[in-house]
């Protein structure tokens, strides 16, 4: 039954109920399970609303609301955001399609459109990292190399925010800072290039609320565009690696990047990416 034919009585209690479902699973999660810093003045151990609705991608307004039990429209590419920010089991997430109201999904949702030779590319780029980022900075295909050396796991749906919330990115990358206002200044010259794109405004918003690195740096309006450069980080187990990048246009996908590293010369790195790709490997066949 559609949410609008419901009675004002089922209407209530499908309210009071996502409302204390989604508080549940929110205050179950520490800022550490999700790879973010816990900052100071938290209540709270579980995460805020703000913090769920920046990782899902959503803007907080929407989650609140979301949260609160209003009627508003909802879809399932972010519900999954929201159920693979909350780590829902698979029986939580067909709990909370249906008390948003739609039907549970029998499979998954197919990836971006992101294009098969553009796929190839950064598949094909091992043993060195590459990935794409679309217009508002999600990845959207990313491969093996770069999950290992740059930290992005299954909750990481955007380098923006994976950026600035992640403890992790803080920890290992060499001068944080300048990186930042680097990646603050292409954000905004990629908002000043689709004037007519609300999501710019509604991310730099969020990033304010949740991210007072992002915040401070966003008020100083930085404005860059550097498509190539070089990136270094000590990572846990490869210990320090170093990469020169370069960052191309996808044709077909616009205001996508597609981001290719390569290891700085008269460096170790490659060897030690190599290592890291045959770690886990053998890791992987282990397992199995």
């Amino acid at each position: 039954m559609e949410i609008s034919k419901l009675s004002a009585e089922a209407r209530q209690r499908r309210s009071a109920e996502i409302r204390a479902f989604l508080r549940s699973r929110r205050a179950r999660l520490t800022p550490a399970d999700v790879g973010m810093a816990a900052g100071s003045g938290r209540r709270t151990p579980g995460l805020r609303r703000e913090e769920v609705a920046v990782l899902a991608g959503v803007g907080v307004s929407w989650y609140t609301w979301l949260e609160q039990g209003r009627d508003i429209n909802v879809s399932a590419e972010v519900l999954d955001a929201i159920a693979r920010v909350l780590r829902l089991a698979a029986a939580e997430r067909e709990h909370l399609y249906l008390l948003a109201g739609l039907n549970p999904p029998q499979a998954a949702p197919a990836d971006r459109a992101v294009p098969a030779g553009i796929r190839r590319v950064v598949d094909g780029w091992l043993p060195r990292p590459a990935y794409v980022i679309d217009r508002h900075w999600k990845l959207v295909a990313v491969n093996r190399a770069a999950q290992l050396v740059f930290g992005y796991g299954e909750f990481d749906h955007s380098c923006l925010v994976s950026f600035f919330t992640g403890a992790h990115f803080r920890a290992v990358l060499c001068g944080w800072e300048d990186a930042a206002r680097q990646i603050v200044g292409l954000f905004r010259a990629d908002a000043a290039r689709y004037p007519d794109d609300p999501e710019f405004g509604r991310l730099a918003e969020d990033m304010c609320a949740v991210s007072p690195a992002f915040a401070a740096v966003w008020a100083e309006h930085p404005v860059g565009a550097a498509t190539e450069g070089t990136k270094s980080l000590v990572h846990p187990s490869a210990g320090e690696l170093t990469f020169d990048y370069t960052m191309l246009p996808v044709s077909d996908l616009p205001g996508a990047r597609l981001l290719l590293y390569t290891p700085a010369g008269g460096t170790p790195t490659e060897s030690r990416v190599v290592d890291l790709l045959d770690a886990d490997e053998l890791v992987t066949v282990t397992a199995s």
